[in-house]
């Protein structure tokens, strides 16, 4: 082998070395010499020193014999007997081999990490140090090969360590890699820092020297290796980069490592938390290092060195990034990703661990100061100009990103005079300081108020030293955050009106200040936007009127700036939004959107719009050039016609519409209707194509996945509001809109609760929100209840749910909760809760949703609407409800915190809360105990899948809390008895969650346990059963009344059968009922009040309804009073008869009943003069329970029935109509008495037998008839219905055998006779008006052959007395109103010689044809015509205009004849007459309204000439 020295195969040899020498007990000092160095150069000693070594290695002095490998194995075959002797020599030659030949190098880098503890050996290099230990092992080579050397161990070590750590950083398996280690590399790597720190930890290591050996090498080391040097304590970063002594040669590479880093780091996600880790450690170093506070007056050039490398590598950096971003660079790019890195490392995460903010705070300072600095080449002007494009959603999101990064330190306040100051002290970039500005109001809930203090402050300082820095700033800062959106800022057109537009305008303080703000304004007009433009012209700054030269020259400055962008304030849109910067619209295309706008508001107030009014008077350029032909598009009118048609013949009738242009639309719709044009809408805009709203609908969802992964931290304001900001931009795109919510004429909004429909594009974007509301709520309630989640669902409410969508996302939310609900899974219900809340939020700035059809009398707010969508009617519709009503009122009191009370009254209505009283009482009996004094631990809410025994108990859970309970005390939140009564009336019984037993055990508790004993103050009845009977019936009739009580899917009669829900409660009433007719249950200290409280309740409720006799006002009457007949009908009949409480003897009450039937039931009669069956025999139901409990029965009959002759006789009337049905009940119950019937029952019985028989066939001679009984009016009512019955061929017969009757009963009988007719024009069928007809002319002729007055009957009024009076009280108002229709019905009828004889005759004729007239303008005539049009014997005589035509014939004709007596009582006619004959006169003709258009002109020509005449003809005989 020569000269060449052997080594061992690895470093493993000179551990098993130095262990031998151990085991040896040699030490190490007994064997040093010169033989025992090494020959191998050290790293980093000179050549000279190499020589000097390999020299001292080769001396023959050192005591050792060179043999060849044959001499070694030779003197191995020469075996001895072993002997302790000999094992020791043989370890101390092998020592002495592998101590000359040992590389120390190698040794470090195959070192394996620590190893178990060994016992520990005698002996050694050291006996301070574990033998057992790798670094133990090491420094006692090291320190041995240091001896041997003659130089320090420190020196060595360090040389020996930064050999090896180079080796490693140079040994990558992948040299892809780039600045990180492999595994391999990082586990030799720890086992080398860990030697490292061993001999650091005992002295024999030189950082220093260490670093100076790196530096030589700096291009072959590792930023993952040096950063591994700072966490494990071996050196700091800080003196690594130090001990460099180019300070420029450090930021190169450390910038070039850096930014290598961050291009990598996605690309290594197995390594992800490394490169976080080694990115926020140099971050935390160069911030805390770069930015740290020098106290003392010297300063030395090492103490600034390393503050000196942290800014330059942190600028560098920043700049790098920003440089990037603005050149746009790919998003999937190296440059990009490397921005994208070292943006997040401005985190919370790498900052946390700083102990001093102050130089974190001074890092952002300077960060933002350089990012608003940077490359400041924009001109004002360019800002002008651009900055619409440098909103928040247009923004780069990385710097968006780090501007919220930047925000975290700074206060609101901080922020915007850190934004002051560099405005003031730097030229900036234009594009960063309005992007900062922006995302400010975005991220900052308080921005608003901070940049609007801040913008008043510089425009004052602007005019009170005409600073023109102040004021672009002002106008910039200003302009930009409105294009936020009003919901972060008001609009640019409302602050510049607010801050110029009155007199308290710092402009108005001076001419000086005037001139000032006009030649700022007038200098921005080259480079201004066109909106705001037309903002300064539309709402222009208040000007003194002797300066008012300035604005005109500013605007005619303006308008020419329009005119040559081809813009023109005349061409402005009717609802063009100035609150934005968004491109004007093409008129053609902002007519369309006005003329959509405004049939929306017709459709809701029912008159043109004022906007429309105004622009035909005042901007009838744009309104006849642009308006009216996008309102007259050419189509096929519906044959139903819908909003626009009727929009359009509103403007026709009101001559908006010009005459040519009207007439070329109609002929363009009527070819239209023959062919359908290809394109009927000139100018309108082409459809987008599918692929482009798919687009922006996908661009939505991508944003609401953003907002949804952000939902780890809820609390994170900026954060939320910026990803808001980005969904709110991609919304506006999705849907399609040209404009921003402004302000609008729409105050109200109508939906249709039982189909609500929406657009296909509508549904689609409203699902995208609701759901993600619905997944970012369970996310965010995963992480924090709902008070610990910051207000991101309420910025994503306002900002997403805006006037122009709220619509339709009412809409969706009336299908998904009234429609839906019950299928709605435990999220939605309880996300859709959340935002029922906080849409209530915002109710004092969301117009009111009108529900229908059909519409409700007042508008809705949005709590009250979430209320009005809930049903109880059903099981699963009442579980749903409960499950809502839980979820709402949960998150409200979790959200809201007890001293914020006006929150909980803003979100939650009434409604709301007294429905999940209800439901809880209804379904739990539980509930209906009272609750203890015990307090829940927690409010209900669990953002998980709740099945419905979990739903129970949290809404049991809720019940019993304290808040909730508290809440409850608020008058308007008390569940009263009638909102009960109101909700049980709902309820379907067929379908309830009770069964029957369950729900009568509920009712009787409610009532008689819960609400009767309840003080009226809480909502009961103070416990009178009376009151809780007055409250019932009230709501019955209310409900009964109202469409929620009729299925929609069913025709359902006018009684209480056809309502759903009332029959049980309607039980409760008849039960009620009858207990307070066992006798009197009267509070103490209470007096009876007279009458029944039913009779009060109608009472009441007809004096509200509205008068008139207008078909609405009698349609509703009817059915009012229908509902009254109904409720009677179902309580006991003593109702009807009086106080049966009263003491007795006494005369049971009927007044109020009388009063009823003579002012009310009597309208209902549909056969003039007798009410209907079933109410009459209710009161003779009751009429006889009165006898019964009468000690003398046939008294109180008798006495009852003589009342109704003078106060009701339509009930004597009715019972003879329906005789013969009433008569065996009457016998039947009479029986019971054991005596005769009484007088007046027997009176009526003989009135029936007198017409009967006087009607009979079989009775023959007149001696035969049955005598009548009186009075006559009695008779004559019973021979009226006879007569009906047998019909008119028996009527001649009968008044023959009459004899000699009274005159009274004559005149009676003709009057019941007209009341037939008439009735038979109201209620045909047909036939039976010509049957009526001969009848009154049989009576007639009778009367007039007996010489009898009949004129009189014609002449009825209410102050009549006598008979006159008893007529009136039997006859329908209706029917005395058309007693001229009968009157002149009967004209061929009349003896006209013997009429013009008589004096009153022409007083009434005249007094029928003037009511005639009235009732003919009044359209009360229709049904003559209706049923003439369907008789064809009635078509001469039926029509109303034939009727006045022949009535108008017989008193020309008949005036003459009249006898001069006769016009002395015309005197009360006149003044009737004089009216009308102007009223009539053709040039008057026209403001009449008519309802039949066919007949109208008929009546001008027949008598719209003559009847002037005819009355000055009256007036000339009178004079």
């Amino acid at each position: 082998m020569g000269r060449q020295s052997w080594r061992p195969a690895n470093g493993k040899a000179a551990l098993a070395a130095s262990q031998w020498e151990g085991r040896a007990g040699q030490p190490m000092g007994g064997q040093r010499g010169a033989g025992g160095r090494s020959c191998r150069q050290l790293p980093g000693l000179s050549m000279s020193g190499s020589r000097a070594l390999a020299a001292a290695a080769s001396d023959p002095g050192s005591g050792s014999c060179r043999r060849t490998w044959a001499e070694l194995l030779a003197g191995r075959a020469q075996r001895q007997k072993p002997g302790p002797e000999r094992g020791r020599r043989v370890l101390a030659a092998a020592l002495q081999l592998l101590r000359r030949h040992v590389d120390l190098s190698q040794l470090l880098l195959e070192v394996d990490g620590p190893r178990p503890a060994e016992p520990a050996l005698s002996g050694g290099m050291d006996g301070r140090m574990d033998r057992g230990s790798p670094g133990a092992l090491v420094g006692s080579a090291l320190r041995d090969q240091a001896s041997r050397l003659g130089v320090p161990v420190a020196v060595l070590s360090s040389h020996t360590v930064a050999s090896s750590f180079v080796q490693i950083c140079a040994a990558r398996a992948e040299p892809s890699r780039g600045v990180l280690l492999d595994p391999e590399q990082r586990k030799k790597l720890s086992s080398l820092l860990e030697i490292a720190g061993h001999l650091l930890a005992h002295s024999m290591f030189s950082r220093l020297t260490f670093c100076q050996e790196l530096w030589k090498v700096q291009d072959s080391l590792l930023l993952e290796a040096v950063w591994r040097l700072q966490i494990q304590n071996i050196v700091s970063l800080q003196e690594l980069l130090e001990s460099h002594s180019d300070v420029q040669a450090v930021v190169a590479w450390l910038f070039r490592n850096l930014r290598c880093l961050c291009e990598q780091t996605e690309d290594t996600s197995q390594h992800v938390d490394i490169t976080r880790a080694v990115l926020s450690d140099f971050v935390q170093v160069f911030v805390l290092r770069g930015f740290q506070k020098i106290s003392g007056p010297r300063r030395n050039v090492e103490a600034e060195q390393m503050p000196q490398i942290a800014v330059a590598v942190l600028q560098r950096m920043l700049l790098f990034a920003l440089e990037t971003l603005a050149a746009g660079v790919q998003e999937e790019s190296k440059a990009h990703k490397a921005v994208r890195c070292w943006f997040s490392g401005f985190s919370g995460h790498t900052f946390h661990s700083i102990i001093s903010t102050d130089s974190s705070k001074r890092f952002f300072r300077h960060t933002l100061t350089q990012i608003l600095t940077h490359q400041p080449v924009l001109k004002v002007s360019d800002a002008v100009q651009m900055q619409r494009d440098w909103s928040f959603a247009r923004t780069h999101p990385l710097l968006t990103g780090l501007y919220r990064r930047l925000f975290v330190l700074l206060s609101p306040e901080e922020l915007v005079g850190h934004l002051q100051d560099v405005l003031e002290t730097h030229e900036v970039n234009w594009q960063h300081v309005l992007s900062c500005v922006s995302t400010m109001v975005i991220c900052f809930p308080g921005a608003q108020r901070l940049v609007t203090d801040w913008v008043t402050c510089l425009l004052a300082r602007a005019f009170e030293s005409f600073d023109l820095d102040c004021m672009v700033t002002v106008f910039l800062v200003v302009r930009q955050a409105a294009l936020e959106g009003p919901s972060v800022f008001p609009s640019y057109a409302d602050w510049f009106q607010a801050s110029f537009g009155s007199s308290r305008g710092h402009h108005c303080s001076s001419k000086k200040a005037l001139v000032f703000l006009f030649k700022f304004l007038s200098d921005l007009v080259p480079f201004e936007a066109p909106r705001y433009l037309q903002v300064h012209i539309l709402h222009p700054p208040l000007v003194p009127s002797k300066y008012r030269s300035l604005l005109t020259d500013y605007v005619s400055l303006a308008k020419t700036r329009l005119a040559d962008l081809k813009v023109s304030v005349e061409n402005m849109g009717l609802y063009e939004d100035l609150s934005t910067a968004r491109d004007v619209t093409e008129p053609h295309r902002q007519a369309s959107q006005d003329v959509e706008k405004a049939i929306q508001v017709f459709e809701h107030t029912g008159k043109i719009p004022i906007a429309v009014m105004e622009a035909s008077i005042f901007r009838r350029p744009y309104y006849i050039s642009h308006f009216l032909p996008a309102l007259l598009t050419p189509r096929v009118i519906p044959s139903a016609p819908d909003s626009r048609v009727a929009f359009i013949e509103t403007l026709k009738r009101a001559d908006k519409i010009p005459s040519s242009l009207y007439s070329t639309y109609r002929q363009a719709c009527s070819a239209a209707g023959e062919k359908t044009p290809t394109n009927a809408a000139l100018g309108m805009e082409v459809e987008a194509e599918p692929g482009c709203a798919e687009g922006s609908l996908g661009l939505l969802t991508a944003a609401l996945q953003e907002l949804r992964a952000a939902m780890t931290d809820p609390a994170h304001y900026d954060v939320l509001s910026a990803q808001i900001a980005v969904v709110s931009e991609r919304l506006h795109s999705a849907l399609g809109l040209s404009e921003d919510d402004g302000s609008s004429e729409v105050s109200k909004i109508q939906l249709s609760v039982l189909a609500p429909k929406l657009e296909q594009r509508e549904q689609q974007v409203v699902d995208l929100l609701l759901t993600s509301f619905c997944q970012n709520l369970m996310a965010a309630s995963t992480f924090a209840p709902p008070d610990r989640q910051g207000s991101w669902a309420a910025r994503f409410v306002t900002t997403t749910c805006r006037r122009s969508l709220l619509p339709a996302v009412l809409t969706r939310l009336c299908q998904l909760l009234h429609h839906q609900g019950p299928s709605l899974s435990a999220s939605h219900v309880l996300g859709l809760a959340a935002l029922a809340i906080h849409l209530g939020e915002s109710r004092s700035v969301l117009p009111e949703v009108h529900m229908g059809p059909p519409t409700l009398a007042r508008g809705l707010s949005i709590p009250e609407f979430f209320s009005s969508l809930l049903t109880c009617r059903s099981k699963e519709s009442s579980l749903f409800c409960l499950k809502f009503c839980t979820a709402t009122i949960s998150y409200a009191l979790c959200k809201f915190s007890p001293q914020s009370c006006d929150a909980w009254y803003s979100c939650l209505s009434p409604g709301l809360i007294k429905k999940f009283q209800f439901i809880v009482l209804r379904l739990f009996s539980e509930a209906r105990d009272p609750l203890s004094v015990e307090d829940t631990a927690s409010l209900p809410w669990r953002p998980s899948c709740l099945p419905p025994a979990d739903w129970q108990r949290a809404a049991l859970c809720l019940w019993r809390q304290r808040a909730f309970q508290e809440l409850l005390k608020e008058k308007d939140f008390h569940l009263t008895f009638r909102d009960w009564v109101q909700l049980e009336l709902e309820i379907h019984p067929e379908v309830d969650s009770l069964s029957d037993i369950e729900r009568r055990d509920f009712h009787q508790w409610a009532i008689r346990e819960h609400f009767v004993p309840m003080p009226s103050a809480a909502g009961g009845c103070d416990g009178d059963l009376e009151t809780a009977c007055t409250i019932l019936v009230s709501v019955l009739m209310d409900f009964c009344q109202s469409s929620r009580s009729c299925d929609p899917s069913e025709n359902s009669d006018l009684v209480l059968g056809g309502y759903m829900g009332n029959r049980d409660i309607f039980s409760r009433l008849q039960e009620m009922a009858a207990d307070l007719e066992q006798g009197p249950v009267v509070p103490h200290g209470h007096a009876w009040s007279r009458g029944h409280f039913l009779f009060r309740i109608f009472h009441s409720r007809l004096q509200a309804l509205a008068g008139g006799w207008d078909m609405a006002s009698r349609l509703q009457r009817q059915r009012e009073l229908l509902m009254y007949k109904r409720i009677l009908l179902g309580l006991p009949p003593s109702v009807l008869v009086g106080n049966p409480r009263a003491e007795q003897p006494a005369t049971p009450d009927c007044a109020e009943f009388f009063h009823l039937v003579n002012s009310e039931l009597r309208n209902l009669c549909s056969r003039g003069g007798a009410l209907t069956h079933d109410i009459t025999v209710h009161f003779f139901r009751g009429l006889l329970q009165a006898c019964l409990r009468s000690r003398d029965p046939a008294l109180t009959a008798d006495q009852i029935l003589t009342s109704c002759q003078t106060e009701c006789p339509l009930v004597l009337t009715s019972a003879l109509l329906w005789w013969q049905r009433l008569e065996p009940e009457l016998l039947c119950w009479w029986r019971c008495f054991q005596s005769p019937l009484p007088r007046e029952l027997q009176r009526l019985r003989d009135a029936w037998r007198f017409a009967s028989s006087l009607l009979s066939p079989d009775t023959e001679f007149p001696d035969t008839v049955s005598p009548a009984p009186g009075p006559a009016w009695v008779s004559a009512a019973a021979l009226h219905f006879a007569i009906q019955q047998a019909g008119k061929g028996s009527l001649r017969k009968g008044l023959e055998r009459l004899g000699c009757p009274t005159e009274e009963l004559l005149v009676v009988l003709f009057f019941f006779s007209l009341m037939g007719l008439l009735s038979t024009h109201l209620t045909p069928p047909a036939a039976s008006c010509l049957t009526a007809l001969d009848v009154c002319a049989e009576i007639l002729e009778y009367l007039e052959k007996r010489k009898v007055p009949w004129l009189p009957l014609f002449q009825l009024t209410e102050t009549d007395a006598g008979l006159g009076h008893l007529l009136f009280l039997l006859a329908p108002d209706q029917h005395v109103r058309l007693m001229p229709v009968a009157f002149y019905s009967l004209l061929s009828y009349f003896d006209e010689d013997a009429l013009t004889q008589d004096d009153a005759f022409l007083p009434v004729a005249v007094d029928m044809y003037l009511k005639l007239l009235c009732l003919f303008v009044a359209g009360e005539t229709g049904v003559l015509s209706s049923l003439a049009s369907r008789t064809q014997e009635l078509q001469g005589q039926g029509c109303p205009v034939g009727l006045i035509t022949k009535a108008r014939l017989f008193l020309l004709r008949s005036i003459p004849r009249c006898s001069r007596a006769s016009f002395s009582n015309m005197a009360e006619v006149m003044p009737k007459c004089s009216p009308w004959c102007l009223f009539i006169k053709p040039n008057h003709c026209t403001s009449v309204r008519m309802r039949k258009s066919n007949t109208w002109p008929l009546f001008l020509v027949s008598s719209g000439h003559q009847l002037p005449s005819l009355c000055l003809g009256v007036g000339s005989v009178l004079h």
